[in-house]
């Protein structure tokens, strides 16, 4: 019987058509169940790199979404000049991760206005951020819907009815208190 958890992704990466990383988030469980210490670790930044630039130079040809390369499951998607990749262990449900990878890059096009290239991410790296973790937490996936997601993340509109508060206002304000109740007075 297999070891059932909800840690199902253990990065996010963003590596640009050079190979170069634009954005990174790796997960560490809390605990760590058997699939995790299966997977190859990659816990030091020189560890992280060369495996990203060795994942980047299998799939820096659009065609593929799915790749099983040094003992981890990537699943990952083309995007103007950018890559983004979930990596999972090899026993992962590719379906779910592919699912939350489009839901992930679908809201991200949402909230940029579908001009997801690496200088209006970088601009714009804290929606980014906002919308990876609406997405995953802590390596669980939580959100598979992106217009759910961008929702939550995006900046709310300015307010466009301006309150102007002045001395004018103020003595109307007053006026109309006084004559009310004078009014009021009056009545009884």
């Amino acid at each position: 019987m297999s070891n059932l958890t909800l840690y199902s992704v253990l990065a996010f990466v963003v590596l640009d058509t050079d190979g170069n990383r634009v954005l990174a988030k790796y997960y560490k469980p809390k605990h760590s169940p058997e699939q995790f210490s299966a997977a190859k670790p990659l816990g030091t930044l020189k560890e992280q790199r060369a495996y990203e630039k060795a994942l980047w130079e299998k799939t820096k040809k659009p065609g593929g979404d799915i790749i099983l390369y040094d003992g981890l499951l990537a699943v990952y998607k083309h995007s103007l000049d950018l890559i983004f990749y979930f990596l999972a262990p090899p026993a992962e449900n590719e379906l779910m991760l592919q699912v939350a990878l489009n839901a992930f890059s679908d809201a991200l096009s949402l909230l940029m206005r579908g001009q997801v290239e690496k200088r209006a991410l970088l601009e714009s790296l804290d929606l980014a951020f906002l919308c990876l973790e609406e997405c995953i937490d802590d390596g669980i996936i939580m959100e598979t819907d992106a217009t759910a997601i961008a929702s939550r993340v995006s900046r709310p509109k300015a307010d466009t009815t301006e309150i102007v508060i002045n001395e004018q206002t103020i003595l109307s304000a007053y006026q109309t208190v006084k004559d009310r109740l004078s009014q009021r007075i009056a009545q009884m």
